[in-house]
C-alpha cells in the first residue's frame, strides 16, 4: 500500500480548469504532438473552417500567407463567422467561436439555419485550440457592409468585436503568431502547407488556395485550383507510368445532401496497389468503411465483367489482391455525422458508408466496365497475370520462410550486432561496401551500434515482383537483421533496432544506393519511414587542416566557402573525400557515428503522393523522365563525381 502522504483531500483539493485553460495545460490532447506537425495542425484547423465555408457553397477562395514575423494568416471569401451578439452566451459569435471549445456551425447536423451538413476540423474545437496555443490572434470578419476586428493573447481577447471600417466583401482572416513556449518550433515548413493546400485542391474542385511566403525578403508564391479535381490527383500520381486508361475512369454519386462520393481510378504497369481513402476533405491512412466498400465492389464488378466477357471460366475468381495490382485511386466521400476510431480520424468507422459506396462504386464502375469491352478485356488479362504471379511469389515466399529468411532468428554472417538488446536504444547501420563496413565496425560503439555492410547496388524493386526481391541476397540480409518481415508480413514490434542509418558515399554512386534502399523501404517496410526509423548519414565532404588549428571536418560545398571566406590568408591543406573507405575508424567516428557530434537526418513521407510519383521518375520504366528531371534540377548540383 501507498503512503499516506496528505490526508487533506476534500472539494478545495480539485482544479477545475476554465475556458481555453485545459488547451495550454494539455496541448497534445487537442492537437496531437507539440512538434512541427502539431504546429501545422493549427494551420490545418483554422483553413477547414474555410473549407467548410467552401462546402456549403459560400466561398470559392483561400489564401494563405505565412508574414514577415513568422505569423500565419487563413482569409476567404465566405460569409464570415457571425458577428451578431449570441443570445445565450452574451458575446459576439466571432468571440464564441474562438473561445469555447464546443461552438461552432458544426453542431445540429445542419438542423439549425446556417449550420453545416458536412464539415471538417474538430467539429468545433479546431479554431478556439488555434487561439488558446498562440500567442497573438487577430480575427477580421467582413459582414453585413461592415469590417470587424477583435485581438487575442493565449486566448483571452484583449477588447469586444469592433468595427473598423465599411466594405462591401465578406469573408474571414485569421492571423495567429503560435506560442513558442507550447511548441517545439513555431517555424511554418512552406512545402508542408504546399502540400496540404494541393490536395486539398483536388479534393475540391474549383476552390483556388494560394500559399505566399513573405519572410525572409523574397516572396514565394503558389496557387492551386484543379477543375478537374481527383481526376488530376490521379493523373499527377501517375505521372511517368504506363497506364491502362487512356485518362482516369470518374465518377460521382450522391443520396440527399448529406452523402456524397468522388471516384477517380486508373490502373499504371506496375506492382503497388495504392488507394487513397478521404472523408470530409481528411485522408485516413488506415482505411475505414469508405475503403472496405470500395474493395468489395471492385473485386465484384471486375469478377462479373471477367464471366460475362467469358474471360473467367464459371468457377474462376479473382481476389481482391489479384484485381488491385497496379491500381491508382481516389474514394473521397462527404458526409454528416462521421465517425472515426479516434481523434486522429486514421479510420473512418461510419457503417453505412460501406453499403454507400459499396452500391455506387457497384453501379457506376460496373457501368464503365461493360461500355468499354477493349479496355475491360485488357484489365482483366491483366488481373488473371497478376494472379499467377502472385500465385509464384507465394510460393517464393512459402520457399524463401522454409530456408529461415523471413523468420529466422539466425542472423546473417556478416552482420556485426550490438550487444544491448532493447530495440529502443540500438541502432544499424547499412554502409556501402566491405571496407567502409571494416571501419565502422572497428569504430563503432559496440554496445548500441551494429553494422551491416551491403555489396554494391541493391535490386531496384520498382521493376519486379516480389519472387524477384525475395532472391537478392542483400534484401535478404536486412529482411532477417531487422527482424519485423515485410508487406502484410511487417510486424512493428518485431523490430530489433530503433534507428535504421543509411550511410553511403557522399558521391553519385552512394545517392543511388540510398535511393534504391529508400525504394525498398517505402514499397516493402513504408511503417518504417512513416514512424521515423529510417535516417541517411551525413559523412563530410572535406577535412581542412592548417597549422596551429584542430583538424576541421566540412559537409557541403557551402561551408567550404565559408571557412575560405573567414580566413582568407590562411594557408590549410585541403583533403576531399571520395569515400567513406578514406577514412580511418576514428574519424569515420567523430565525423559520421559519435552521436553526441553527428547529423542525422530522419527520412519521412510528408507528402506520400509526391515520393510515389518521384519513385516512378527516378526507379521506374521510362528513362526520358529521369533525363528531364536531371536536366531541369542540374542547376542545383554545384559539383559531381563521375
Amino acid at each position: 500500500m501507498p503512503d499516506k502522504i496528505n490526508s487533506n483531500y476534500d472539494a478545495n483539493s480539485l482544479k477545475a480548469l476554465k475556458g481555453l485553460e485545459p488547451v495550454r495545460e494539455h496541448p497534445g490532447m487537442y492537437i496531437g504532438p507539440t512538434d512541427e506537425r502539431g504546429l501545422h495542425t493549427l494551420v490545418r484547423e483554422v483553413i477547414d473552417n474555410s473549407i467548410d465555408e467552401a462546402l456549403a457553397g459560400y466561398c470559392d477562395k483561400i489564401e494563405v500567407t505565412i508574414t514577415e514575423d513568422g505569423s500565419c494568416c487563413v482569409k476567404d471569401n465566405g460569409r464570415g463567422i457571425p458577428t451578431g451578439i449570441n443570445e445565450e452566451e452574451g458575446i459576439s459569435g466571432v468571440e464564441l467561436a474562438l473561445t469555447n471549445l464546443n461552438a461552432g456551425g458544426k453542431f445540429g447536423g445542419g438542423n439549425k439555419a446556417g449550420g453545416y451538413k458536412i464539415s471538417s476540423g474538430l467539429h468545433g474545437v479546431g479554431v478556439s485550440c488555434v487561439n488558446a496555443l498562440s500567442d497573438t490572434l487577430t480575427a477580421e470578419v467582413c459582414q453585413n457592409g461592415h469590417r470587424f476586428f477583435q485581438r487575442y493573447h493565449c486566448g483571452i481577447p484583449e477588447e469586444p468585436l469592433k468595427v473598423i471600417g465599411d466594405t462591401d466583401e465578406t469573408g474571414t482572416s485569421i492571423c495567429f503568431h503560435p506560442d513558442a513556449t507550447m511548441f517545439e518550433t513555431v517555424d511554418f515548413n512552406y512545402e508542408t502547407l504546399k502540400t496540404l493546400l494541393r490536395e486539398l485542391s483536388y479534393l475540391n474542385k474549383g476552390l483556388t488556395l494560394t500559399l505566399t511566403d513573405l519572410r525572409g525578403g523574397t516572396v514565394r508564391t503558389d496557387t492551386f485550383c484543379y477543375a478537374g479535381g481527383v481526376v488530376h490527383f490521379i493523373e499527377d500520381i501517375n505521372s511517368g507510368k504506363n497506364t491502362l486508361f487512356a485518362s482516369p475512369v470518374y465518377f460521382e454519386y450522391n443520396e440527399g445532401d448529406d452523402k456524397f462520393l468522388e471516384v477517380a481510378i486508373q490502373y499504371n504497369d506496375g506492382y503497388t496497389e495504392q488507394i487513397f481513402p478521404f472523408s470530409n476533405n481528411i485522408r485516413q491512412p488506415d482505411g475505414g468503411t469508405h475503403l472496405e466498400g470500395f474493395k468489395a465492389a471492385l473485386t465484384k464488378v471486375i469478377n462479373d465483367a471477367g464471366h460475362r466477357l467469358n474471360i473467367l471460366k464459371e468457377n474462376d475468381k479473382l481476389s481482391g489482391e489479384d484485381v488491385r495490382e497496379g491500381i491508382t485511386a481516389v474514394v473521397s466521400v462527404k458526409i454528416a455525422d462521421a465517425q472515426y476510431e479516434s481523434q486522429t480520424k486514421a479510420k473512418l468507422c461510419s457503417t453505412y458508408v460501406r453499403g454507400f459506396v459499396q452500391k455506387a462504386v457497384t453501379e457506376k464502375f460496373g457501368t464503365y466496365l461493360e461500355e468499354h469491352p477493349a479496355e475491360t478485356k485488357e484489365l482483366i488479362l491483366r488481373c488473371i497475370t497478376a494472379q499467377r504471379a502472385r500465385d509464384a511469389a507465394r510460393l517464393a515466399r512459402e520457399e524463401t520462410r522454409r530456408k529461415g529468411v523471413l523468420e529466422s532468428t539466425k542472423l546473417p554472417g556478416k552482420l556485426a550486432d550490438c550487444s544491448d538488446k532493447r530495440p529502443e536504444l540500438c541502432e544499424i547501420y547499412l554502409v556501402e561496401g566491405d571496407s567502409a563496413g571494416g571501419t565502422a565496425k572497428q569504430g563503432r560503439d559496440r554496445r548500441f551500434q551494429a553494422i551491416l555492410p551491403l555489396r554494391g547496388k541493391i535490386l531496384n524493386v520498382e521493376k519486379v515482383r516480389i519472387n524477384r526481391v525475395l532472391e537478392n541476397e542483400e534484401i535478404k540480409a536486412m529482411i532477417t537483421a531487422f527482424g519485423c518481415g515485410i508487406q502484410d508480413n511487417f510486424d512493428e514490434s518485431k523490430l530489433r533496432y530503433d534507428r535504421i542509418i543509411i550511410m553511403t558515399d557522399a558521391d553519385v554512386d552512394g545517392s543511388h544506393i540510398r535511393i534504391l534502399l529508400l525504394t525498398f523501404f517505402f514499397r516493402y517496410m513504408r511503417p518504417l519511414v512513416e514512424n521515423g526509423h529510417v535516417y541517411a548519414a551525413q559523412p563530410p565532404l572535406y577535412k581542412v587542416s592548417a597549422k596551429g588549428m584542430d583538424d576541421l571536418y566540412l559537409y557541403d560545398d557551402k561551408a567550404l566557402q565559408d571557412f575560405r571566406d573567414t580566413h582568407q590568408g590562411v594557408k590549410f591543406e585541403l583533403q576531399r573525400y571520395k569515400g567513406l573507405g578514406e577514412m580511418n575508424k576514428e574519424q569515420l567516428w567523430e565525423t559520421t557515428m559519435d552521436p553526441a557530434k553527428r547529423t542525422l537526418v530522419r527520412i519521412n513521407v510528408a507528402d506520400a503522393v509526391e515520393a510515389d510519383r518521384m519513385f516512378g521518375i527516378l526507379m521506374g520504366e521510362q528513362p526520358e523522365l529521369r533525363r528531364q528531371f536531371i536536366e531541369e534540377n542540374a542547376k542545383l548540383v554545384e559539383e559531381l563525381d563521375v
